[in-house]
């Protein structure tokens, strides 16, 4: 008996995602974040509302700049504090988790979704997908790819420009093509927020 397609996408395999009602899902996502990417800055109850009607879960005091773009926004799971500033993108065919007091700077790219090098193995637009998970806490700086798979641990920063293409551990900062780690979070940063720039008021 052949999987289904969605079967497929969870179990990590090949698939193609124009039958099964997954056109229809990407239809009703995207209205949704056409309307929102729309709104007026004015709007702020608009905004809150469709942002709770775009995602699968959202945490309270989330908050979003637009524009935002995603494939389904029914697959991404959304933590409490959450902040994501100017074109944020999320390729969502499967499961992208979003943990509590996470920030987003501009033109961050999240996939879960990538295609055979091969080109034979991908005539029909076949694809796979694997689930990313962002802890608790976490910084994603601007223009930082995430690649499929992924899992950031908590409390870590992501700079500027990096693509991560393996998992990151928790309270660490890491840069870089392809993202490393280049050093522990510790308590010097509670002192000094920015180089050299030190906190007036101890925490």
């Amino acid at each position: 008996m052949s999987m289904s397609m969605r079967d497929r996408i969870k179990a990590g395999r090949l698939y193609t995602d124009m039958c099964e009602g997954l056109p229809e899902e990407r239809l009703r996502g995207k209205e949704l974040m056409y309307e929102f990417n729309h709104t007026r800055p004015s709007e702020i109850k608009k905004r809150e509302k469709l942002i709770r009607e775009m995602f699968a879960t959202v945490g309270e005091n989330a908050w979003i700049e637009p524009p935002i773009y995603f494939s389904y926004g029914s697959n991404i799971h959304i933590g409490k504090n959450f902040y994501a500033n100017f074109n944020f993108t999320i390729v969502d065919d499967y499961t992208v988790s979003i943990g509590d007091n996470v920030l987003i700077a501009p033109n961050v790219t999240i996939s879960v979704t990538g295609h055979p090098v091969h080109h034979e193995l991908r005539q029909s637009g076949e694809m796979f997908s694997f689930p990313v998970t962002i802890g608790n806490n976490v910084w994603i700086g601007s223009n930082v790819v995430i690649n499929p798979g992924i899992t950031i641990g908590d409390n870590s920063v992501i700079g500027a420009g990096s693509v991560v293409t393996k998992d990151i551990p928790a309270n660490v900062v890491a840069v870089g093509i392809p993202c490393r780690v280049i050093r522990e979070i510790n308590d010097r940063d509670k002192q000094y927020y920015y180089k050299n720039y030190k906190l007036e008021h101890a925490l």
